[in-house]
């Protein structure tokens, strides 16, 4: 009497899991040895795919060679994380935590000391991008009084930058 497959795939996982998991535990590096249930699931899950492809007399041989390309796929997901991971390092320009705390504290403090208008006009044109033109139409007033009133806006938080590095 023939088996069904899930039998079939109980049976394989029952006698052959443990020296799947022996080979794959004996290659592991540089994978953790938290990976090894994952890599002999994944090699479960192909023998599962490719039930019809498993040859009768040669079923362990036929699942290491599976449990070799499972290994070599995870360590190259590994290696390509690794990789990203040592991507995303700062490098030794980038500023501090400590100085984007004080920049922002200090952006924060001029902006306060601005009047209403004038951190209303830098807000519109740094925070939301308007140009002079576009400056002029949210606060109804012609392109060049929208030129004048930002560069003079910029003129006050500029010096209040400058005397808040100096105190």
């Amino acid at each position: 009497m023939a088996s069904s497959p899930e039998q079939r795939l109980t049976r394989l996982a029952h006698e052959h899991s443990t020296a799947v998991a022996n080979y794959l535990r004996r290659r592991l590096y540089p994978l953790s040895a938290s990976d090894l249930d994952d890599l002999v699931d994944e090699v479960l899950v192909v023998c599962w795919r490719r039930l019809d492809s498993i040859p009768e007399d040669a079923e362990l041989p036929w699942m290491i060679g599976v449990a070799r390309n499972v290994l070599s796929n995870a360590r190259r997901s590994q290696n390509r994380r690794s990789a990203f991971v040592a991507s995303l390092s700062p490098s030794d320009d980038d500023a501090s935590a400590e100085d984007y705390v004080v920049a922002d504290t200090a952006i924060r403090d001029a902006l306060t000391a601005l009047s209403d208008s004038d951190r209303e006009i830098i807000l519109l044109h740094f925070w939301d991008g308007l140009s002079t033109e576009q400056l002029s139409q949210v606060l109804s007033i012609t392109t060049n009084a929208a030129a004048v009133r930002l560069s003079r806006a910029q003129g006050r938080f500029k010096d209040f930058m400058e005397n808040a590095e100096n105190v």
